[in-house]
């Protein structure tokens, strides 16, 4: 079986995750699809894929932690990682990807056109030698770093949004309110990865 060409697209929102299929199907790519990381990670446990398109932020294990579980594996180490986001955009989310060993980033909206030559190029280079992977102390104290700098960004989108939804003209009031929904959502995803962070830090530091 030649494997050459499988890809695995890991993305949770069932719209943007079926629009990614479709499109590298159209250009005679294999395709596997996982809503999260979680189920990411097992279906290369079945088929390992030449590469691996995530988005970040996911419940259920999200972009970063795949990225750092695929690293300190020495039979997915090498596996190329692009990363796709709409909020993980600060210069500091890119350089924590980089030192995560993600081969390239690209922001949603995706031009397709960029994304396709960029699938393509990825997969006609010679693999590159990985990174070596972070000890689980330091990935998790950094991981939060960034989630709790992404959780108040998100707090003040959200209050923002809650305040034109109030104040804002009555004609662009579904606008706001989807906007609204969609910050709600991802704040909790934000949460929940923030909180299983800081168990997993509160295990390492209690004494055995």
């Amino acid at each position: 079986m030649d494997d050459s060409k499988l890809l695995l697209v890991v993305e949770d929102i069932a719209g943007i995750r079926e629009l990614l299929e479709l499109t590298l199907r159209f250009k005679d790519y294999e395709v596997m699809a996982a809503q999260n990381g979680q189920e990411a990670l097992d279906m290369i446990q079945s088929r390992r894929p030449a590469l691996v398109v995530t988005d970040i932020l996911m419940p259920r294990m999200d972009g970063f932690s795949l990225i750092y579980h695929l690293r300190k594996d020495p039979g997915t180490r090498d596996i190329p990682v692009v990363f796709l986001s709409a909020t993980y955009l600060s210069p500091e989310d890119k350089d924590f990807a980089t030192t995560l060993g993600a081969a390239r980033f690209i922001e949603k909206p995706i031009n397709m056109e960029q994304f396709l030559v960029t699938i393509a190029q990825l997969l006609s280079e010679s693999p590159a030698s990985p990174l070596p992977p972070l000890q689980e102390t330091e990935f998790l104290e950094k991981y939060q770093v960034r989630l709790e700098t992404k959780l108040e960004q998100k707090s003040v989108q959200i209050a923002r949004a809650e305040r034109l939804l109030q104040t804002g003209p009555a004609n662009e009031k579904a606008g706001f309110e989807a906007s609204l929904k969609q910050a709600l959502h991802e704040r909790h995803a934000i949460e929940v990865e923030l909180e299983n962070v800081r168990h997993l830090l509160s295990g390492i530091d209690t004494p055995q």
